[in-house]
């Protein structure tokens, strides 16, 4: 990896590499014992948050070695429903280069992936509930159908209620990670359940990158759903660049 810079040193040699462990260590979550939400994101120089509904065209090497070291610092990975489905969701895997740090840090050999729905509108036959090494979340409203949280559960999914209607609460679903001991949560999306965690404001850190690329169309932007009474400002954390793709990482205020 090369010419990759934090913001504090934008100085450094042109030709700087940047090791896993660098980059985890640049990435690591903070102290403590609070929750901590973080949004893992891409986007184009027009503001599309993806293109043919997949991000992945926006996407690079680098982002995509970034994405697995956020995953591999994460004791959950929160998904809407709808991401699941358009991206293919698969089962965390666990590496080899995170064994020991995880394990110092008291993590499982993976994050668990913790799945947003009101409805419960999921295919229980795919590896992400067949497959997992530890078992798929599913985070729903009080509501929901109770045939689909049966077949959720005879599936192996674990149902956690986090909103007393249909749909989820935001703020209670950080909770209820946090009360599992999920404390380093990771979000990837998609757009209406990044918008929901800005509106609720407890989303801590987003990890945005910002692809060279120009897209037009109607595409969504990172984050959907209705505007917020009051824009929720970021301080930026990081920046670092390679091949015109900029990685940055910024912390609410």
């Amino acid at each position: 990896m090369r010419q990759l810079f934090p913001v504090t040193d934008m100085t450094a040699a042109a030709d700087r590499e940047w090791s896993l462990d660098a980059l985890a260590d640049a990435y690591a979550y903070p102290e403590g014992d609070d929750p901590w939400l973080r949004a893992n994101m891409v986007s184009s120089l027009d503001g599309a948050g993806q293109h043919g509904g997949r991000s992945q065209p926006l996407s690079s090497e680098t982002d995509m070695r970034i994405f697995g070291i956020l995953r591999g610092l994460a004791d959950v990975v929160v998904v809407g429903a709808e991401t699941v489905r358009l991206e293919g969701y698969r089962p965390a895997r666990a590496r080899e280069a995170f064994a020991a740090r995880r394990a110092a840090a008291g993590q499982g050999p993976a994050p668990v992936i913790a799945v947003v729905s009101a409805s419960l509108n999921l295919d229980f036959s795919l590896p992400l509930f067949t497959e997992p090494l530890v078992p798929t979340l599913i985070l729903t409203g009080a509501v929901a159908p109770p045939d689909r949280i049966e077949a959720a559960r005879a599936a192996g999914a674990v149902v956690l209620i986090a909103g007393d209607g249909p749909g989820v609460e935001p703020a209670r679903a950080v909770a209820a990670l946090a009360e599992r001991g999920l404390r380093r949560q990771l979000t990837e999306g998609g757009p209406r359940l990044l918008g929901q965690f800005v509106a609720a404001e407890v989303l801590d850190e987003l990890c945005l990158t910002v692809s060279p690329t120009m897209t037009a169309g109607d595409a969504q932007r990172i984050a959907g759903g209705p505007s917020v009474a009051v824009p929720t400002r970021f301080q930026v954390a990081s920046v670092m660049e390679q091949d015109g793709f900029l990685f940055t990482r910024y912390r609410r205020i």
